[in-house]
């Protein structure tokens, strides 16, 4: 059986990362496929990799110096292959990046960079044959990825130990395409689908998914296990330890995420997985799994009569927020109103002429606008095995005199979200966890 195992930028940072991941590895002989991020922060005044390959190419564009950028690249490897005492000559990858950048060649080349020399350097300290992701992870020129290819291309390699670059892969022309940042979540959950994977270990800086933001919930419970429906609400709503669209490629083959820290290897993590019933019987689930959420939205509510039976209302609202191309995060709708909530960034230059088109074309009575407003998700697949659950949450609001300024809840049950004002976004997290996650614990 073969784990696909993800390392993070945090989990490579410096050479004593290094030396914990090989420790990591060799405890599981299943560990063959290995995915590496760039490496990131060793320390709080230090600086990730990528974020220095985005700046270096941006002086160039600007006609500034970036020498100083790539020497702080370079000695940041040369540690830890001087401390390692690898034999790999990074020195031509180092002029070559050096050309490249002043070539001005695509950002998406310049940026897979650091990925590439990650894991040059941890392939040599595992023993594991490096793999260069341009070669394994492609994309079709619609951007769509090429499973087939990959699959393909796999096959040659007979399932040895390997060290592929996350984050990047390339079109059928060999040009180098970028994924969203986080992306070497991506393309671990990937290969995992490809190589039918028992299980993607995915490893980072934290113990598995914490049931509420550690920010604001000092020590907050780990959660044991979660399914993808469970992980997409949070993630898309705060919980960022795994990029949410990893969940895509493992979930047609229901093959199991465990979240994991490098630094406290023997910690149980967290598992995600397509289907928690039978996990479920034997431990029955609290209601509310975790909460998640984030803070600057904007409210736009629309009075209408007879709003909610109104034929074509609520198409031909979310038709002019596309052409003002702003992304939806709800649209709550009752007897007489409308509101449709959008992050504040996203309508800062643009909200007047934004409403302004919505009076013109739907003409309602009134159009109110709220700003400063947070979204809370509380998600759980226990919640609709409780009875009145929405009630019982809305009644704790009202305890700590939490105003609610909207309310949206599926019939699938599985994630209430609640809008309030920023002021008591962190009251009402905390609010909720004490209630129904610390009270009902066993001591």
């Amino acid at each position: 059986m073969i784990k696909v195992a993800k390392f993070g930028g945090s989990s490579l940072a410096d050479a004593s990362q290094f030396q914990k991941v090989k420790a990591i590895v060799q405890m599981d002989p299943d560990r063959r496929v290995i995915v590496a991020s760039a490496c990131g922060k060793a320390h709080p005044k230090d600086h990730k990799v990528t974020d220095l390959l985005y700046l270096a190419h941006a002086h160039r564009q600007y006609g500034v110096s970036f020498d100083s950028i790539l020497e702080e690249i370079a000695q940041k490897y040369r540690n830890i292959q001087q401390t390692l005492h690898l034999q790999v000559d990074l020195e031509k990858d180092f002029a070559q990046l050096k050309e490249w950048i002043q070539q001005q060649m695509p950002i998406d080349l310049i940026v897979s960079r650091g990925e590439y020399l990650t894991s040059r350097l941890l392939a040599a300290y595992l023993g594991f044959a490096f793999v260069d992701a341009s070669e394994v992870i492609r994309f079709r020129y619609d951007g769509q990825v090429d499973y087939a290819q990959i699959e393909e291309t796999l096959q040659k390699y007979n399932e040895r130990p390997m060290v592929i670059p996350g984050f990047y892969g390339a079109y059928p022309n060999g040009e180098i395409k970028l994924m969203a940042r986080g992306g070497s979540d991506v393309t671990g959950s990937i290969l995992a689908n490809v190589m039918n994977a028992q299980e993607y270990e995915n490893w980072t800086d934290v113990s598995g998914f914490y049931v509420a933001d550690p920010r604001i919930i000092q020590n907050p419970l780990s959660i044991k296990r979660l399914n993808y429906q469970e992980l997409r609400a949070m993630s898309y709503m705060g919980a960022n330890v795994l990029h949410d669209d990893a969940v895509f490629p493992v979930k047609s083959k229901n093959i199991p995420i465990h979240i994991l820290n490098t630094n406290a290897p023997t910690a149980p993590g967290t598992y995600i997985l397509a289907d928690c019933t039978q996990y479920d019987l034997v431990e029955h689930p609290y209601p509310i799994t975790g909460i998640s959420g984030r803070e600057n939205f904007v409210a736009i509510t629309l009075t209408i009569p007879g709003a909610s039976t109104k034929i074509g209302l609520l198409q031909e609202v979310l038709r002019i927020f596309a052409e003002f191309r702003v992304s939806i995060e709800c649209a709550p709708i009752n007897v007489d109103t409308l509101s449709v909530v959008v992050q504040q960034q996203a309508v800062d230059h643009q909200l007047y002429d934004l409403v302004e088109h919505i009076r013109k074309r739907v003409q309602p009575d009134d159009i109110r606008i709220e700003e400063h407003i947070a979204l809370l998700a509380i998600v759980g697949r226990g919640m609709k095995e409780k009875l009145g659950m929405s009630g019982q949450l809305l009644s704790e609001f009202g305890k700590h005199q939490i105003n609610i300024k909207l309310i949206s809840q599926s019939a699938q049950e599985l994630c209430v979200v609640v809008g309030v004002q920023n002021r008591d976004f962190e009251k009402a997290m905390r609010c909720i966890y004490d209630k129904f996650i610390k009270e009902v614990q066993p001591q």
